[in-house]
């Protein structure tokens, strides 16, 4: 290679490092990158798969669902949808765009909520989404251009280091050693990429990088392993967005950076295995109650010291998860100088700190459920350092529907799903509440309720939270012990008469196209 073809090679690899850096939308604007329809080489292509991401992507969302329906009959299956519309969406926006990741982490709820449903009925929730994903695709003129593209790995990385060398460049804001190092590992194992990208979404407490990086690993379990990369790599995306965004405007790093390996270290956290001590009610109750109204270095410590006294891993993490729910029965509604038409005076959902708290409470305890021993623990400790602290969105006296039980009159369970059903159409959270709340007292069979509840999470639009928030409280729901677990779906029952009356885009579409009213 000599002459100007060297230097032609040189320049061609020096422009194909920044296109993976700035993006394939931002390059294309600055005329570093051709446009998808010069069949560039460099842009990022997933196999068999790709006439369906391609479709999903570029397809406007008028003209998507009738297509995807007609897919159906001929055999595609859900799962596939999924995750051809999952592609698409990390193709579209690598992580970086507020709705389009807010529509990722919402496909995986939506599919497991086909299966709830009955088979005329099982298509809604992911039609729903789809057309989230596409409008919101073509809105940012993402489906002819690409901001994932693809990314070689640049240098060795130890193992024993991975999650540490990828902290570092996130950190760093170098977006191209972060990318090279994160494609090294993830050539070598996805367990470990996840593992490694865990140590980078510790660093700071926001709810989006922990439930990005959750569903992100969710949506790999439904698709193929070769596609992990791609999957996992736009949470390093979001993560060195943020980064740079602190940077820029000179703003402070989270403090749980210094509080976590503070801990590790004083409660010899770091390598141990983790107890076997099964909690009983007062104690989960206590360590919840902290969580929900300490500050949130003292919350971690208290986490901290409770693994260190062997207590399960499982008990510290439902512990979490009330506290966050506490969130949700304690918020006051949304402040009028919060709210928008979408989000109203008054309501709960969206992103409201209960139903944000929640969702990450969750990620959280999964991910320590499938982590390696150290990330079990510093997931747990993240995850209280970041449901803490919220005192100041809340009040300390519970959401007032207790007063309205004494007027919940029904002789069984049929007349009480009427009710709460009124409740939900009419925007009343605190009979919604009630009803709810007396439903669970008389022990009556929880399927139906959530049958109820999930028509509403599959119709309305949530302000983006329908999917996830429902499926965080049906997983809370099933774990949580019979003295604790009837406050989720009571904190659900309010969220849901908080969003009714938002119809999601394309679902009155989906019900047409699918023979079901």
């Amino acid at each position: 290679m000599q002459g100007s073809s060297r230097r032609e090679f040189l320049a061609d690899v020096g422009r194909g490092m920044l296109v993976a850096s700035l993006g394939a939308a931002a390059a294309i604007e600055l005329g570093l990158a051709p446009a998808l329809g010069d069949e560039s080489p460099t842009r990022l292509t997933f196999g068999e798969l790709e006439p369906l991401v391609s479709l999903l992507q570029e397809t406007p969302p008028d003209k998507l669902l009738p297509i995807v329906v007609q897919k159906l009959a001929a055999g595609t299956d859900l799962k596939t949808l999924v995750t051809g519309a999952a592609l698409a969406n990390v193709r579209a926006f690598g992580g970086q765009d507020y709705t389009g990741y807010h529509t990722f982490m919402a496909l995986v709820p939506a599919y497991q909520m086909t299966r709830e449903l009955p088979t005329q009925r099982q298509a809604l929730p992911v039609l729903k989404v789809l057309y989230r994903n596409s409008s919101r695709i073509h809105e940012q003129s993402a489906h002819d251009h690409d901001v994932l593209v693809p990314v070689e790995a640049t240098e060795t990385v130890p193992a024993e280091r991975s999650g540490e060398l990828l902290r570092e460049a996130v950190r760093a804001t170098d977006w191209q050693q972060a990318e090279g190092r994160f494609a090294t590992v993830a050539a070598r194992s996805h367990d470990e990429a996840f593992n490694a990208l865990q140590t980078a979404v510790q660093d700071e407490v926001d709810v989006h990088r922990v439930v990005l990086s959750w569903r992100a690993w969710e949506m790999l379990r439904l698709s193929d392993e070769a596609f992990a990369h791609a999957l996992l790599r736009q949470s390093v995306r979001y993560c060195l967005h943020t980064e740079q965004a602190i940077r820029d405007r000179k703003g402070k790093t989270s403090e749980v950076r210094d509080v976590l390996p503070r801990l590790l270290d004083q409660y010899r956290l770091e390598n141990g295995p983790l107890g076997e001590r099964r909690a009983d009610d007062e104690e989960v109750e206590r360590l919840a109650r902290t969580v929900f109204s300490a500050s949130r270095a003292d919350a971690a410590e208290a986490v901290a010291a409770a693994l260190a006294e062997r207590m399960h891993p499982e008990d510290v993490a439902e512990a979490m998860s009330l506290a966050a729910n506490l969130l949700v029965l304690h918020d006051p509604g949304r402040l009028p100088k919060y709210s928008s038409p979408q989000k109203p005076p008054g309501c709960v959902h969206g992103d409201s700190v209960g139903v944000h708290a929640s969702d990450a409470a969750n990620a959280w305890r999964n991910i320590q459920r499938v982590s390696n021993p150290r990330n079990q623990v510093a997931s747990l400790i993240v995850g209280a350092f970041h449901t803490a602290g919220q005192m100041n969105w809340v009040r300390e006296e519970p959401f007032p529907y207790a007063a309205g039980l004494e007027d919940v009159r029904a002789d069984g369970g049929e007349q009480l799903l009427g009710l709460a059903e009124e409740a939900i159409r009419a925007n009343d959270q605190a009979r919604a509440c009630a009803v709810v709340d007396t439903y669970g007292q008389r022990q009556l069979p929880t399927r139906p309720l959530l049958d109820l509840l999930l028509k509403y999470a599959v119709s309305e639009d949530g302000a983006l939270h329908a999917e996830k928030y429902y499926r965080t409280v049906s997983e809370e729901f099933a774990r949580t012990r019979p003295a604790f677990r009837w406050r989720q779906l009571v904190a659900l029952a309010r969220v849901t008469a908080s969003e009714y009356g938002f119809p999601a885009p394309g679902y009155q579409q989906a019900c047409e196209l699918l023979g079901v009213s």
